[in-house]
């Protein structure tokens, strides 16, 4: 079976994620896909396919005769979709010997418009897969899991030699609680890849080191009759602290390695309120700088009115895995090596936001992003391409081969 033939049928299983829960996984429909999966590594034949407590599905592919003292290879993608936009009810689209041209979503009006996608010209004459514009498509992550499958089944049908393969599928990745449960020791692998990218042949081993925010802030209320000298307005003294920060250090100001603060919600009312933001760096030092820097403008809100009441609670959220991954570079070499046997050159990108793989490379298990032919995640216009999903594969069957020479 063809990788896109999974993600036709991954899809359909509704595996949002929710913030708001609490819950491991944050919602219910992740057991759905975690047990159809555990199924389908049944039937291929996968040692001891299982879904623990926490909703994590692991497998294990044990190594051909002869290649069992290599080190165990990991693999691993996630089962939820973004709360960003609805994952309910999702109708693939399958669009044969696309044209190159815009693509018109039936439902919302919505076109992914080649003007605005330049790089869709590549996929002319392939095979291009949407949803229908009122939901978002789920190639992320399900190109990666259906990618991981697809792998198994060849491995075992073709008798490729291999070294032990260990295999998981996480749940909350999109809410930033993948490996919150993950139990690197029990998985078995010594290093691993994440599926969980874009263009075949991209290997990211950089991101963002990130931390989130909370400031909230306490005026001083009265009647706005008789508020002279003495009204503090909340609302006022959150635009003072923003403009404290530097204009151009905004999402929409920024690209590439350059760093963020994101004010990602504004509640409350004059009497108090509450600013979120999400802070963003990838250099270590420039990410404390920013830190800092939140710090000293809620001091000097706070000096300027001392009747009012700032705070700021920051917590670190992940940290850039190229720290990590500088002593095993090989998986890098591995993946780029693997990508030109498939014909494919090979490219290394600098996430800007986070992955699995880089909580998982600070607690112990080195592990870069590969990607899956999957683009404009987390929206109703995203899309995946059919060949590009079976190169993934073959770049996946190539690092397999790698390691076991």
């Amino acid at each position: 079976m063809r990788a896109c033939e999974r993600l036709l049928k991954y899809v359909k299983v509704n595996t949002e994620s929710s913030p708001e829960t609490g819950a491991t996984p944050s919602t219910p429909g992740q057991w759905d896909l975690a047990r159809l999966l555990v199924e389908e590594l049944t039937e291929l034949g996968l040692e001891n396919p299982s879904v623990n407590e926490f909703c994590t599905v692991t497998a294990w592919l044990p190594a051909t005769p002869g290649l069992e003292h290599l080190p165990a290879l990991g693999l691993l993608a996630h089962l939820d979709t973004a709360p960003a936009f609805s994952g309910k009810d999702v109708n693939p689209i399958v669009h044969e010997n696309y044209d190159g041209g815009d693509i018109v979503l039936p439902k919302e009006g919505r076109v992914i418009r080649a003007a605005d996608f330049p790089w869709l010209s590549r996929f002319q004459g392939k095979t291009v897969i949407t949803a229908d514009g009122s939901t978002l498509l789920g190639a992320d992550d399900k190109a990666g899991i259906a990618e991981i499958m697809t792998l198994c089944e060849r491995l075992i049908s073709e008798g490729t030699p291999h070294g032990r393969l260990c295999v998981a599928f996480t749940p909350d990745e999109e809410i930033g609680e993948g490996p919150d449960h993950f139990d690197v020791h029990a998985f078995g692998a010594k290093y691993a890849y994440t599926v969980d990218g874009s263009a075949p042949g991209v290997i990211a081993y950089e991101n963002f080191n990130a931390a989130s925010a909370v400031v909230d802030i306490t005026g001083v209320s009265v009647h706005p009759g008789a508020a002279k000298g003495i009204m503090e307005n909340a609302l006022l003294l959150a635009q003072e602290f923003n403009a404290l920060l530097p204009a151009d250090a905004i999402p929409g100001k920024t690209e590439g390695y350059q760093g963020f603060f994101h004010l990602d919600a504004l509640t409350g009312t004059a009497a108090a309120c509450r600013m979120e933001y999400i802070v963003r760096d990838h250099d270590k030092g420039e990410f404390t700088v920013k830190k800092a820097l939140l710090k000293r403008a809620a001091a000097q809100i706070q000096a300027a009115h001392p009747t009012a009441k700032i705070e700021v609670a920051l917590t670190d959220s992940y940290y850039n895995m190229k720290e990590k991954l500088a002593d095993c570079m090989h998986l890098v070499e591995h993946a780029n090596k693997a990508a030109e046997l498939a014909g494919v050159a090979p490219a290394a990108e600098a996430i800007r936001g986070g992955t699995d793989g880089a909580r998982l490379s600070y607690m112990g298990l080195p592990c870069p992003n590969l990607g899956t032919g999957g683009y404009n995640f987390h929206g109703p216009l995203e899309l995946a391409c059919a060949e590009e999903m079976d190169t993934v594969v073959e770049i996946l069957r190539n690092i397999v081969r790698l390691y076991a020479e």
